[in-house]
């Protein structure tokens, strides 16, 4: 088979060397993919959001799959144009990626549904979101309704916060036509975690839980990010949750869309809020978590496209899941400035100190590799926001962190930012 996937960040590049294990596989394309891809995968320099370009790219080079990473192609459709030509494409076709494309469209699915969220209103004007806030008090939650990279969601610890925020989107358009409309929620106290289910229209098999770091700083704080961190599985998801999980959300979303004469194809990411031991739902995703699946594949011993193929052929019944037992974390190397202004350009030292690590993975996001033509010597450089993904597995949390945390001391580059507090929510559950 030929296989192009789609996306250029530590997703991707997990994605492009779980791909490459499959003996199915026999060339992988990577659009535009990075430093890290270009050793497993023919990087392509065609946009994620270039679907006619990319539909043209799969016609010529007759690609067999195509595994879309990121959201906004999805979200804008590019399901759907694959589909039209006759190629095989994973991912939910537009009419359903808008459950990530809109929040107060999945707010008022999940309502209309009984699936348990936060209590919400939808704004469409500045002044009558202010004077809610004010009647409302804080915290509270503030989300732009489209697509802003996991950034478009501020929690207002005071009203001065809140007044920001309201600005920050709606007057002075940070995420541009995104935050036309918002979502005012209240806050849920609680901790976050992440569950990842395929579905292949019906059928739902659901991947081991995990936990993503938003915030830029230790101890949650700072502005969002679109991920610092993560580890799985996540210990706060036990049993009891997990099942409630399914019961309460999964398969009341996906028996009603099918009442809709709509059927979701594709992975289904429901970020919760664990409060009180039962599950809220904050948001849909209708991809791969970043950085979630740079933790949860290296889990998974199964074949990836063997189950990206059942989901799309509508056989998950058939398929049965098997997971390395052992914990893996994964911590995100970003750049100074990050998730605002940084540059690039900037050489990356130790990453060959760290290559040959056992238990050691290294998933590259914003990087660029150059090669010296003359004496073959080989550099990478900072091309992002987040730079590089160090992922570690061990019998237990503490030895993951452990390994990522050492691994991480041989990697520099100038204005380095890393977290160094991922997976320390997870202890206190391990030790009781």
């Amino acid at each position: 088979m030929k296989v192009l996937v789609i996306g250029s960040g530590g997703r991707e590049h997990c994605l492009v060397w779980k791909i490459a294990h499959s003996p199915l596989v026999k060339k992988i394309y990577c659009a535009c993919g990075n430093g890290g891809t270009v050793d497993l995968a023919e990087n392509v320099d065609i946009s994620p959001n270039n679907v006619r370009d990319l539909v043209r790219f799969a016609q010529e080079k007759r690609i067999d799959l195509t595994v879309v990473g990121p959201e906004a192609p999805l979200v804008g459709g590019i399901v759907d144009k694959f589909e039209e030509k006759g190629l095989r494409i994973f991912g939910p076709k537009k009419d359903l990626a808008i459950l990530e494309g809109s929040k107060v469209f999945a707010k008022e699915i999940m309502q209309r549904l009984g699936i348990p969220t936060a209590n919400f209103r939808v704004f469409y004007n500045f002044n009558e979101a202010k004077d809610y806030i004010y009647n409302r008090g804080v915290p509270i939650v503030i989300k732009a309704d489209g697509l802003a990279s996991g950034k478009g969601v501020i929690v207002a610890n005071s009203l001065e916060e809140a007044e920001k925020a309201l600005e920050l989107i709606m007057v002075k358009k940070e995420f541009g036509q995104a935050g036309d409309r918002i979502v005012i929620e209240d806050y849920l106290k609680g901790e976050e975690a992440s569950i990842l289910a395929f579905i292949d229209g019906k059928n739902i098999l659901p991947l081991v839980s995990s936990q993503d770091h938003k915030p830029l700083f230790d101890g949650d704080k700072g502005p969002n990010t679109g991920g610092m961190g993560a580890y799985a599985p996540a210990p706060i998801v036990g049993e009891d949750i997990f099942n409630k999980i399914i019961e309460k959300i999964f398969k009341p979303l996906i028996l009603g869309l099918n009442k809709d004469g709509k059927f979701y194809k594709g992975v289904l990411y429901a970020g919760l809020m664990i409060k009180d031991n039962e599950p809220f739902v904050l948001e849909f995703n209708v991809r791969f978590g970043d950085p979630e699946t740079q933790v949860i594949l290296p889990k998974l011993k199964n074949d990836l496209v063997e189950v990206i193929l059942a989901t799309i052929e509508g056989r998950l019944d058939r398929i049965n899941l098997d997971w390395d037992e052992r914990f893996c974390l994964c911590v995100v190397l970003a750049n100074g400035g990050y998730p605002s202004t940084y540059e690039k350009g900037k050489d990356i030292f130790g990453l060959e100190k760290i290559s040959c690590l056992e238990d050691i993975l290294v998933f590259h996001a914003g990087t660029v590799k150059l090669e010296d033509k003359v004496s073959k010597k080989v550099k990478f450089l900072t091309n992002g926001g987040r730079v590089i993904n160090i992922v570690g597995l061990a019998k237990d949390l503490v030895d993951a962190q452990k390994k990522v945390y050492s691994a991480i001391e041989n990697v520099y580059f100038e204005n380095i930012h890393y977290r160094k507090d991922i997976g320390d929510k997870a202890l206190k559950y391990l030790q009781t």
